[in-house]
């Protein structure tokens, strides 16, 4: 088993640096590849989503003016909110999973990066990207210039975009069910924005909570270095 090991490890420390390059380039390529096809495809999702939405608002705007607004129109309001929002939690679902995995490809082309540096140290300072495969290097990532805050970044993100147009949907529907219950326009209103508003809270705290277990769970190989040279530990 020695020997083998020994065999396996001299083979490794023959392959030529142009060769790790290589490999290290393909495998690049091919994490820029996926995260490409996966920002494609959320977009494309959401696209669908607003699409799908807009029009089941217009057609029951049409059937209310057609129908006057009767008991029917209501329960064709309510029906259409319900799936116009059950498409919208599977949407943002679908959102929250690809912000994690563009996360995931950042992370894993800083790791690549950092084999680039190990192979060549002289190209680190033409790297604006990050080199090092933990929390702190990907914000690096996401904006080089630095100084950018985590609520701007998080605030534009498409994951709120979704969440803010979930919680709108649910407070409309909690208002009209609460009108169809019988109460009157101030408990709907105050109903539909408490719904609203609670959807919103628990989604940001949920993603939050995503967040931070992914950095708790990971152990990055190339760390950055803290201020005194020292590399930081994660979970610290």
């Amino acid at each position: 088993m020695s020997i083998e090991d020994g065999g396996t490890s001299h083979q490794q420390d023959a392959v030529p640096a142009s060769v790790r390059a290589q490999l290290l380039a393909t495998e690049h390529w091919g994490l820029l590849a996926s995260r490409s096809t996966a920002q494609g495809e959320v977009l494309t999702r959401i696209g669908m989503f607003l699409t799908f939405t807009s029009a089941s608002v217009v057609s029951v705007a049409l059937v209310g003016q057609a129908t006057g607004f009767s008991d029917g129109f209501v329960l064709l309001a309510v029906v259409v909110l319900f799936i116009d929002a059950a498409i919208g939690l599977l949407t943002q679902l679908r959102v929250m999973n690809v912000a994690h995995e563009d996360l995931m490809y950042v992370t894993a082309m800083n790791r690549l990066r950092a084999a680039y540096v190990d192979l060549d140290p002289g190209v680190e300072p033409y790297l604006m990207a990050a080199h090092h495969d933990d929390e702190a290097g990907s914000r690096q990532t996401y904006f080089f210039f630095g100084g950018r805050g985590n609520f701007s970044h998080v605030a534009g993100s498409s994951m709120i975009f979704m969440t803010m147009a979930n919680a709108a949907l649910i407070a409309i529907l909690a208002g009209l069910l609460v009108t169809v219950a019988g109460a009157g326009t101030a408990a709907a209103t105050v109903a539909g924005a408490v719904c609203g508003a609670l959807f919103f809270v628990v989604s940001a705290v949920n993603g939050y909570r995503g967040y931070r277990n992914v950095w708790r769970r990971y152990t990055p190989l190339s760390p950055t270095p803290t201020q005194d040279g020292e590399q930081t530990v994660p979970g610290t």
